[in-house]
């Protein structure tokens, strides 16, 4: 369905650690949802000189019980303080729901939802839809600190397992989740990747699910996508599409879900120089150029992303397309610049 503009009520505001979880009554949002989907919030007021609005992972809705959108934040810069700041009744200007879902499993399987600080928050409404799949979901997730884990009491309580790993030390195991993701994958016996991280983290998901041959389907989170809409081109990725052409792609129109073998996680920040329309591009024999969406609905769908994908190690040998974990190109840098490590 398509997003709609609503003015919503605030239900309520509460802390949750270091972050902030907002409750919006927006029916309208929340009839049309989907896991992994998003929501752009206006911030600032009326008057303000704050245009662009913030995207926020949505956490929780219940459309039974109010039509209700939940979002879990971290307040980091103006805008989101402002948002912190707001109190029940306050109305809020909410454009949703955006960007592509996650797709799920035909058949059951065994999932590994894997997240890091407030982008683990849209993993919860993927676990329960994965559940009336009948997959059985483990969950592996990271943050710099105990009180920037999101949603552990929520993890043991629903998934088969649960694994935290924090950098102090604080929480569970000490380390990234990337240290822990090894072990955690044989012992779940996992056969696809839900993950939802910053930029750093999915290319080395990615990059380690290849040596065991799983699919991943990676969510880029909200701190690398600025406006919500594609109107900045500031959230741009170097992604293949199913023609084996390289475009560059807007994380919040084309994904913000994508298949993690697609992506170009080496070449972020880039343009390559094999992409359509970088300086010198000519399409390769048999490659299809036409049309400038062949990178969307492949890139974050379609039976192989949810196949059963389990196998010993294949020492790195990439399991997508040629090219999809491509090396460092010589092309000029993106419109978007450096993402954000979240």
């Amino acid at each position: 369905m398509a997003p709609v503009q609503v003015r919503g009520t605030v239900l309520t505001v509460r802390r949750v650690d270091a972050y902030v979880a907002m409750t919006v009554v927006a029916p309208a949002i929340a009839t049309r949802f989907r896991p992994g989907q998003f929501i752009a919030v206006a911030v600032g007021g009326p008057q303000s000189s704050m245009l662009a609005r913030r995207a926020f992972s949505v956490h929780d809705v219940r459309p039974d019980h109010g039509g209700t959108v939940e979002f879990v934040f971290l307040p980091r810069e103006p805008g989101t303080q402002w948002l912190a700041d707001c109190r029940s009744r306050d109305v809020l200007d909410v454009v949703g729901p955006l960007g592509r879902p996650f797709p799920v499993p035909r058949d059951p399987v065994s999932c590994l939802l894997l997240g890091v600080g407030t982008a683990t928050a849209p993993l919860f409404s993927l676990a329960a839809r994965l559940g009336d799949r009948g997959c059985p979901t483990d969950f592996l997730l990271g943050g710099e600190s105990a009180d920037r884990v999101f949603g552990a009491l929520t993890a043991r309580r629903t998934g088969r397992s649960a694994v935290v790993a924090t950098a102090d030390g604080s929480m569970g195991s000490r380390g990234a989740v990337t240290d822990m993701l090894p072990t955690v994958l044989q012992q779940a016996r996992t056969d696809v990747i839900y993950a939802s991280a910053p930029l750093p983290v999915l290319r080395s998901v990615c990059a380690l699910a290849r040596r065991y041959s799983l699919p991943v389907q990676a969510l880029v989170s909200e701190p690398d996508m600025t406006c919500g809409t594609g109107l900045c081109q500031g959230c741009v990725l170097p992604v293949v599409g199913n023609d084996g052409v390289t475009r560059m792609v807007r994380a919040c129109t084309d994904g913000p879900v994508f298949r993690g073998d697609l992506v170009r996680w080496d070449d972020v920040g880039t343009i390559p120089f094999d992409a359509l329309g970088a300086p010198g591009w000519k399409p390769r024999a048999g490659a299809a150029a036409a049309g400038s969406g062949a990178a969307g609905p492949g890139a974050g769908s379609g039976p192989g992303a949810a196949a059963p994908g389990r196998g010993a190690p294949a020492g790195g040998a990439a399991s997508g397309p040629s090219g999809a974990g491509g090396g460092r190109s010589s092309g000029g840098r993106s419109s978007g610049g450096r993402s954000h490590a979240g």
